[in-house]
């Protein structure tokens, strides 16, 4: 007999009860932790504050060194390596090991370093820091092993470059000078050999000390002292004089071969006689050198600086002296360094220089000394990012494969750049083949004189393609603007932009509150550009006025679509009138102003969002949205923030127009949280019944001790927990402390004590703001002046354009996506205790400020993120319908429901209309992205409009809804299955057809996945506590997508979607170390002082986010983030790619002969003309000594000490292989000498018997 038990029937009603499927079982995520690695692959532009050039003859590589400790290698195009010094110290001067794949780097800690780039990673294979002297110059002669290290105590040091080890020659100061010399000479500023006599070192003072050191016999051969300072020195070819430079812009000339006071010759190249009959005086030449030709027997001198101080607008300059010729070369930056370019290694030949690197604070230049006029080449690297400053940053990865070559063509067309050198980019080391790749990548970057570049960044390259700029569009402004919203120096900045690359409309969003629309066009193109003024005004009524029934919020307004010739300009920008010449490429079609009345500036845009398929461009402000219909050129909503709540706004907000600022009290204005504001319960009868006809109703709050015990809560109801009303009953009382709601039971007493500790635990403050109301929690603020809820938006246009967008009182819905969802059983009164209290957390949201008082005042939301979609409004919706998403900064996404004709001909006339839906989320911090996913978790494409040309298609129809229909018809209701859990006993069309969509909301907190269009949130995952998100994105990677987040500590998260599970969380990058980018300047700019009392250090909204607007995520795990002003850095999260990275990379080192050094004639070695060879290794080498240990540290690379490691493993494998072979050889000797005595008693035996046998022979037994 079968036994029933009471677990038995309990399964039995589960399984007879049906269950919701799992989405978690339906959607596959093929994405794991292994299939992610962050790396930074490519960086492109022109070093930051570079301080140090150098150049390998024969390998033709450049070598760069900035002062944040970065080298940069340089080739051909395409062979581009950066390396980084741990220690970030500035790098002083660099020194190549000619054609033998490494360099030799001095850095501002006192420290040298070998670096090793024969494989395409270079590494650091030594360093030697110097503990009690700073090093101000090296000098490694040619195809030597010896470096000389120079000091500024005046020492001079020799170190051994194959280990690193320094030697016991030390060339020591008080050597090298005059013995009735009384002062020091200062530091190190030269060393060099003398061409013809390598024994010989001439060794250079700051002071103007000069000695030729004789190596061999260790003393002074021969001294001189310049009069000025010394600042540079060069040898001419045959050894028998050297130039020097000096501080006051001279040249002076000496015999190598004679001791003499004066110089053999001395002159100032730029100087001029003044009306006393004395030269004026000039800046220093920093640096000169004197290379020798072969063909014509005449020298190059070539230095930087030297011209007249009182030269007014005198550019920085190189000068060339050739012959009797002199050239100066204007530069628009100041020289940093230079070094000429030679066709010989050898100082003692005829160098034949054939150029001139000129390293420049901003630029790199190369000088053709071959072609007469002395004419640069043109540049084949990306070193003009910086051209102006970098503002902003778009990055498509797997673009349409159409674009690359379209922005090409016209950009080939339009930038014609003349002026430059026939000849071949002369640093053309390396070797690279570019590689197949199967997508490509496109860069946009914005700038701050309204410039926007577009670079083909495809297979790890970086090339421009086409330019525009922006201001063209506007007229030149007379005088600076006030009106420009703190953007004064830069009113055409480029602050957002967004492409749509399929229909190649291009949008910006500029610093002066404007947006422009481009087409794209192959041919030029006369016409006008249309222009659009959208007036910022917003009044809010008076407390206790009287108004008319009909009274509009907000006030009717013009907004006028004109022609820019026939418009009247108000704002700080006129747009130029008439018909204009467009070149090919985007050609701009309509501009959008935002302007300020009443003497208040106009909202900076803080979002921008463009959609070719519905025609519509939106972008929201820091208190506003506006949506503007490009087809009709009209603009169809321009709303305030706190107008798309419609009545369930959940905060009290102040005034924003300046006029009812100015008159209101200092007891009305917004109060901080934790400020007194007992004073808004007292509210008479009189201005109640006010604010029943002219505002929202709102929930009085008052500030009392944190009690638990005394804490009193409204019943609110447990069957649709989440569906927070903010719409109170019009009749409904508010119980007040004196009076306790008959809801109220003493099991919230004893919850209470339950719960207190832990609270009191958790609670940041000792004070909690509290509502006696059965209305749902509304955060601490003001009141605000209310006002009716229709409102109008009406344009003055003819007829067919003009429209009237009304709202009538909405009852919202509020869905809190910040609380963690529970099951309704457990609905008690420790819940809604939490459940307020996590609603107090979440109304602090993120200063958008830097000042304490932003916290108080949250009458500005600005709209932080914006997305068109053909999604679900309504849980009764069936089919999507086009709307608009749109995020704020106070973590509330809202919904706008867009209804537009579907046919091209009545889209034309037809107005479209823009209304609030009423659906509400809320998450907690800023919303920083959404996408949408279909029921299979795959991305939803955008709907777009293919892109024609208009004069080839003009007779075409257009294809405009195609993706549109693709997807309605994909979401056919008979072929969806359920894929989220919903209820039972509701009907609603969800429940019917299940969820069709996952709408994925990501704040700087947390990230929900709510199914659609039964509005469920489905997933949640919390993505930052104590610090935020910067920057997220989702992407595509393996043929699957998921979210990628830059945490402000620096971390790099991902997240599957849609499930939310974390892959990876791994340190990327500070982020301090993108702080130049904001205002302040440096991590103190960006830590808000005031928020240190809190215990946290956070960062202002103001400042990262002009760093989330320069960091970029795209698809196939690539990312792009501006490193310095001047250089972008790519990086990915892709382990895939970084397998391949390899491959991408070109080869830096090549084997290439090194030419034979010049013969000596037969006279010239006779008379002792020739060069003399020099035994280094025995100067220097073990015959020396041994330096002092305290003197330098060696430091072994990160190559050499795993090579050590392995190395001593191996060695102690061979020292135990040998021992054991020893102990087996000792066993073999004993075992071989107790064989020979065996054999040898063998013998004895053998010869003993033998003999007894002998013996015994011949004798017959009887004789025995």
């Amino acid at each position: 007999m079968k036994k029933f038990t009471f677990k038995g029937v309990l399964d039995g009603f589960r399984s007879s009860a049906p269950q919701p499927p799992r989405v978690d079982q339906e959607i596959v995520e093929t994405l794991r932790p292994d299939h992610f690695t962050v790396a930074k692959t490519f960086r492109h532009g022109f070093p930051f504050q570079p301080t140090a050039v150098a150049f390998d003859p024969i390998q033709h590589l450049l070598a760069l060194g900035t002062k944040s400790g970065s080298l940069r290698l340089l080739g051909r195009p395409g062979v581009d390596s950066h390396m980084q010094h741990e220690t970030d110290a500035a790098v002083i001067q660099i020194q190549f090991l000619t054609n033998e794949g490494a360099l030799v780097t001095a850095t501002s800690d006192d420290s040298i370093h070998l670096w090793n780039f024969r494989q395409k990673k270079p590494e650091v294979v030594h360093s030697l820091k110097f503990q009690r002297e700073k090093i101000t110059y090296i000098h490694l002669p040619l195809q030597s092993k010896w470096l000389y290290v120079g000091t500024d105590k005046g020492n001079i040091h020799v170190v051994n470059i194959e280990n690193f080890q320094l030697s016991g020659y030390v060339i020591n100061w008080n050597k090298t000078i005059d013995p009735t010399r009384k002062t020091h000479p200062g530091a190190i500023v030269h060393l060099s050999d003398n061409p013809a006599d390598s024994s010989k070192l001439l060794i250079g003072f700051n002071c103007g000390q000069l000695v030729l050191w004789d190596l061999r016999s260790r003393c002074a051969e021969i001294r001189w002292q310049a009069t000025e300072g010394l600042l540079s020195v060069a040898w001419h070819h045959e050894g028998k004089q050297f130039v020097c430079s000096h501080s006051d812009g001279s040249l002076s000339t000496w015999q190598a071969r004679q001791q003499s006071a004066k110089p053999f010759s001395i002159s100032t190249p730029h100087a001029k006689p003044n009306k006393d009959g004395k030269l004026d005086p000039c800046k220093p030449i920093q640096k000169v050198e004197w290379k020798g030709l072969r063909t014509t027997g005449e020298a190059y001198l070539i230095f930087s600086g030297g011209l007249p101080h009182d030269t007014a607008g005198r550019a920085p300059s190189i000068t060339v002296i050739h012959g009797k010729t002199t050239t100066v070369l204007e530069m628009e930056h100041n020289v940093v360094d230079f070094i000429t370019l030679c066709e010989s290694p050898w100082v003692s030949d005829f160098q034949d220089p054939y150029a001139i690197v000129v390293l420049l604070q901003n630029d790199l230049v190369v000088i053709d000394l071959l072609t007469p006029g002395f004419p640069c080449f043109e540049n084949p690297y990306p070193m003009d990012i910086h051209e102006s400053p970098v503002t902003c940053c778009t990055y498509f990865a797997d673009c349409p494969s159409d674009l690359i070559p379209a922005f090409y063509s016209v950009g080939s067309r339009t930038q014609k750049r003349t002026g430059f050198s026939e000849r071949e980019w002369p640093v053309d080391g390396g070797e690279w083949s570019p590689t197949s790749c199967s997508y490509n990548e496109i860069i946009i970057t914005g700038h701050a004189d309204g410039s926007v570049k577009f670079w083909d960044a495809s297979a790890g390259t970086l090339q421009v393609l086409y330019k525009m700029k922006t201001a063209k569009v506007f007229e030149k402004p007379r005088t600076k603007s006030t009106e420009c919203s703190g953007m004064d120096d830069d009113p055409f900045a480029i602050q957002l932009i967004s492409l749509c690359p399929e229909s190649r409309k291009l949008c910006i969003a500029g610093a002066s509150s404007h947006i422009i629309l481009f087409k794209f066009r192959k041919q030029e193109a006369t016409n006008e550009t249309w222009k659009l003024e959208i007036p910022v005004n917003y009044e809010h009524l008076e407390e206790g006025g009287e108004y008319s029934p009909d009274y509009e919020y907000p006030p009717r307004q013009t907004i006028k679509t004109e022609v820019a010739s026939e418009a009247k300009e108000v704002g700080p920008l006129r747009v130029r009138t008439g018909l204009q010449k467009k070149p090919p490429g985007f050609q701009a079609y309509l501009v959008c102003i935002s302007i300020g009345l009443h003497g208040e500036p106009s909202s900076q845009i803080t979002a921008l969002c463009i959609n070719s398929s519905y025609r519509l461009v939106a972008y929201g402000t820091e208190c506003s949205i506006v949506v503007v219909d490009t087809e009709q050129r009209v603009c169809v909503l321009n709303m305030m923030t706190p107008d798309l709540y419609g009545s369930a706004d959940p905060y009290q907000r102040v005034p924003r127009s300046p006029k009812r600022l100015n008159e209101t009290s200092n007891e009305d204005r917004c109060r901080s949280p934790t400020s007194d504001q007992a004073s808004l319960e007292e509210v008479d009868a009189k201005e109640d019944q006010q604010q029943e006809k002219s505002r929202r109703h709102s929930v009085p709050w008052r500030k009392k001790k944190f009690s638990f015990r005394k804490m009193r809560l409204s019943n609110v109801k447990a069957p649709n927990k989440e569906m927070l009303n903010f719409e109170e009953a019009p009749n409904a009382p508010t119980p007040t402390p004196e009076q306790p709601s008959p809801a109220e039971s003493a099991s919230f007493e004893e919850a209470f004590e339950a719960v207190e500790e832990v609270l009191l635990r958790e609670s940041p403050t000792e004070e909690v703001l509290e509502a006696d109301s059965p209305s749902p929690v509304a955060p601490p603020r003001t009141k605000r002046k209310q006002r009716p809820q229709t409102l109008s938006l009406e344009n003055n246009q003819p007829e067919m354009l003009t429209r009237k967008v009304s709202s009538p009182a909405l009852n919202m819905k509020v869905r809190d996506l910040r609380r963690v969802e529970e099951d309704a059983s457990s609905w008690d009164a420790v819940g809604r205790v939490m459940k307020k209290l996590n609603k107090l957390d979440s109304s602090f949201s993120r200063s958008r400020s830097s000042s304490m008082s932003s916290l108080e005042n949250i009458s500005n939301e600005s709209v932080q993120c914006l997305a068109f979609v053909d999604s679900y409004t309504r849980k009764s919706d069936s089919s999507p319908c086009p709307t608009l998403w749109v995020g704020t900064s106070l973590g509330s996404v809202l919904t706008v429901m867009i209804t537009q004709p579907v046919s091209v001909e009545a889209r034309l006339t037809t107005p479209v209309v823009l209304q609030p839906c009423g659906t509400i989320f809320r998450l907690k911090g800023t919303i920083l992205t959404m996408s949408f996913l279909d029921c299979n978790g795959a991305l939803i494409p955008y709907s777009y409009e293919t892109w024609k040309d208009e004069k080839q298609e003009a007779s075409k129809e257009r294809s405009r809804w195609k993706v549109l229909q693709n997807y309605i018809e994909t979401c056919s209701v008979e072929a969806r299955p359920s894929i989220s859990p919903t209820t039972t006993a509701s009907t609603s069309a969800a429940e019917q057809f299940g969820d069709r969509q996952f709408a994925v909301l990501v704040s700087e907190k947390h990230a929900r996945v709510v199914a659609l269009p039964s509005q469920n949130c489905v997933y949640r995952q919390q993505l930052a506590e104590t610090n935020f998100v910067v920057k997220s994105e989702i992407i595509s990677l393996r043929d699957s997508i998921c979210l990628v987040c830059y945490l402000s500590s620096g971390q790099l998260s991902a997240y599957t979607l849609p499930s939310l599970r974390p892959l990876i969380y791994m340190d990327f990058l500070p982020l301090a170390d993108l702080s130049f980018q904001t205002s302040k300047q440096g991590i103190q700019g960006i830590v808000d002082p005031m928020l240190s009392i809190w215990g946290q250090q956070m960062f202002v909204n103001e400042d990262t986010d002009q760093i989330a607007r320069t960091f970029c995520f795209s698809n196939r795990g690539h990312g792009l983030y501006l490193c310095s002003p001047t250089e972008m850095q790519k990086f990915t999260v892709s382990a895939e790619f970084c397998q391949s990275l390899n491959e991408m990379v070109g080869e830096m080192f090549l084997t290439r002969e090194m030419p034979e050094p010049p013969k000596e004639s037969f006279f010239r070695g006779l008379f002792g003309g020739g060069s003399r060879p020099l035994d280094r290794e025995e100067l220097f080498g073990e015959s020396s000594g041994k330096a002092s240990r305290s003197v330098a540290k060696h430091i072994p690379g990160p190559t050499l000490e795993g090579m050590n490691q392995r190395a001593t493993s191996a060695s102690s494998e061979v020292s135990r292989a040998h021992q054991m072979m020893v102990e087996r050889g000792e066993k073999l000797g004993v075992l071989e000498e107790r064989a020979e005595r065996m054999r040898n008693e063998a013998e004895s035996f053998s010869t003993s018997a033998h003999q007894l046998m002998l013996k015994y022979k011949d004798k017959k037994w009887y004789q025995l």
